[in-house]
């Protein structure tokens, strides 16, 4: 994979401060989409997260730094899926992240199907001792298989549980017995939006999460977490979802208190009907990184 310049990279910063060597951060686009069931277009979302990205404001107001110059951030062009095996994708998308890993670099994977998410928390689980992981999604993903298939991104939190069970799911609203079953068995902690809502954590919730953690945190993050009111792009809108400030709060309370490893952000299907989707996710990005170095 090579560097992508400013007209194409995350931000659209200049290669002093988005070249390899020098970065502290790397951006992954993993445009997989092999196993959707609904609603199609997952496979442009990295592309176009990078493009709207180019319209987010380098100056993170909250924090009042430009977190871009400070640690540098590097692009690295698509990985193509489209000759691979789905197993052969998830071993490449294994390689590629922990490559960066092992060269000191904080990793961004931009989805692509959720599906993924296994194999960057298995890459994460191999170098971070005492490791959870923050699950963000409207969907418990916790099928054992889907279709036919154990690899469907229906089932990915059930194929990262057989990696790492220390789950806690947030703004779930959509699950089948099955899922439930497992997560009691598993031992998965679940906050469904719903509970959130109707105040059974109190005003304190955020922290309550936070507390949940260990002391590594991976997190991945299914845009479709996100109320459709405020993020409608994405294959399967459930109603009831969380909101912009709620969730960013919990993000910063985690990037306080815990030290968030890596994360993935998937799921998006950009619609023309929608744009503002893309650049939601977009800030969404640039935000996680700011309170993943918010210590530092």
């Amino acid at each position: 994979m090579k560097e992508l310049d400013a007209k194409h990279n995350f931000l659209g910063i200049g290669n002093e401060f988005s070249n390899y060597k020098d970065s502290q951060i790397v951006i992954l686009q993993m445009p997989l989409e092999k196993t959707v069931t609904y609603g199609k277009g997952t496979r442009n979302g990295p592309k176009e997260i990078i493009a709207a990205s180019h319209f987010v404001e380098y100056y993170d107001e909250e924090q009042s730094r430009e977190l871009c110059f400070e640690k540098g951030i590097c692009t690295l062009s698509p990985i193509s899926f489209e000759k691979l095996s789905l197993h052969k994708s998830f071993d490449k998308i294994y390689t590629e992240i922990l490559s960066c890993i092992d060269d000191k670099k904080f990793v961004v994977v931009l989805g692509g199907e959720h599906s993924l998410t296994a194999s960057s928390v298995k890459a994460h689980n191999e170098k971070y001792s005492n490791l959870s992981i923050l699950h963000f999604d409207a969907h418990s993903d916790l099928r054992d298989s889907y279709e036919g298939s154990k690899y469907s991104h229906a089932c990915t939190m059930s194929r990262v549980a057989e990696i790492n069970p220390n789950i806690i799911q947030v703004g779930i609203r959509a699950q089948c017995k099955e899922e439930t079953d497992l997560s009691k068995n598993k031992g998965i902690k679940t906050f469904y939006s719903r509970e959130i809502k109707m105040g059974m954590y109190g005003d304190n919730w955020q922290e309550i999460i936070a507390r949940n953690l260990s002391e590594n945190v991976y997190i991945t993050f299914d845009v479709d977490v996100f109320d459709p009111s405020l993020l409608a792009a994405t294959g399967t809108p459930e109603p009831g979802g969380l909101l912009w400030d709620e969730t960013m709060n919990l993000l910063k309370i985690v990037g306080m208190d815990k030290h968030i490893v890596g994360f993935d952000v998937v799921e998006l299907a950009p619609s023309k009907a929608h744009p503002s989707s893309n650049y939601t996710v977009a800030k969404l990005v640039y935000k996680l990184l700011n309170y993943a170095f918010i210590n530092c």
